[in-house]
């Protein structure tokens, strides 16, 4: 396979010989010049391939995005896991590693920022849009939109009736919503509502909400920029959203747990399941809004080739 480099080299050459044709040169020389000159560029990719005999790949930190992201790479070829690695596996659970693949683990928000020291990356599509990759264009490899990780309305348990809590869940899972992401994400952020409301929930007395103030913590996108479609539609309602921005996997739990924030919008189900269980927290699912499929991303290479070949 010629990476974009290569088809560069490629190009160049070709465009040499048709120079050296209008010149003056032979057409049939110059075009068995480009095509000796194309092979040998393809010939050295195949070489810097082989040449490759080592692979660093960085990947979140937290327990089931790492487990995530591992599971991403064994389907694409970079090493094999343990039968029974499942939702908590690690770099330890690598059973076979023929490519000699070194795994890094970083900080699920910090790991677009170390893409150009590795050879390539793992990142959650939020932090990929955050970082100005488009995961549709820009990821070499990415998760199907089946995925089980889902990413969820949290409240703190007890509160999951508050109707200014249902009120937000009405609004994210609008048509509204579902347009945005669709119209702005274009598969990279994919709506799991089934049937999308009108913004709002029949069974609320909205006028009672009105000049009431509901908060929620969120990391920058998309989920921010969703609830900036559903402020528009509590708003109309008199309905107050403090969209509370963070770049952080932890603190949106605290305080959501401390009573400083009545709701997040920011992890999937199963990170939230692993916080409760670690943290000993109380934090239930209000609803589910959409899936966020995790991509391979290049940075010191531009393909997978080095993996395929």
């Amino acid at each position: 396979m010629i990476t974009r480099r290569d088809f560069l080299k490629v190009t160049g050459v070709a465009a040499a010989a048709a120079a050296l044709t209008a010149c003056g040169g032979s057409s049939s020389t110059s075009t068995a010049s480009s095509a000796a000159a194309s092979t040998a560029a393809s010939s050295e990719a195949a070489s810097a391939v082989a040449k490759l005999d080592k692979v660093k790949v960085a990947v979140p930190n937290d327990t089931t995005n790492e487990a995530r992201a591992l599971t991403l790479l064994e389907k694409n070829g970079f090493f094999k896991l343990k039968a029974d690695a499942g939702l908590t596996a690690t770099k330890n659970d690598i059973e076979e590693n023929p490519l000699n693949v070194t795994v890094d683990e970083v900080e699920a928000a910090q790991v677009p920022n170390v893409l150009q020291d590795e050879d390539y990356a793992v990142i959650n599509s939020n932090y990929a849009i955050s970082a100005g990759l488009d995961p549709m264009t820009d990821a070499l490899a990415m998760e199907d939109g089946t995925s089980a990780y889902v990413n969820v309305l949290v409240c703190k348990e007890g509160n999951e009736n508050e109707p200014k809590i249902k009120a937000l869940v009405a609004a994210l899972q609008s048509q509204q919503v579902k347009d945005f992401m669709d119209e702005n994400y274009k598969g990279a952020v994919v709506s799991v509502v089934e049937n999308p409301t009108d913004g709002y929930d029949s069974s609320i007395d909205y006028d009672a909400l009105n000049g009431e103030t509901v908060s929620c913590a969120a990391t920058p996108a998309p989920h921010c920029e969703v609830l900036e479609i559903c402020k528009d539609i509590l708003a109309a309602k008199g309905i107050t959203l403090d969209i509370q921005e963070y770049d952080d996997y932890v603190i949106p739990n605290t305080i959501v747990e401390d009573g400083q924030c009545d709701t997040n919008y920011f992890q999937h189900q199963p990170y939230l399941d692993n916080f409760n269980e670690e943290k000993g927290t109380h934090l239930v699912t209000v609803a589910g809004i959409h899936v966020e499929p995790m991509g391979i991303y290049g940075g010191k290479q531009d393909s997978l080739a080095p993996i395929e070949g």
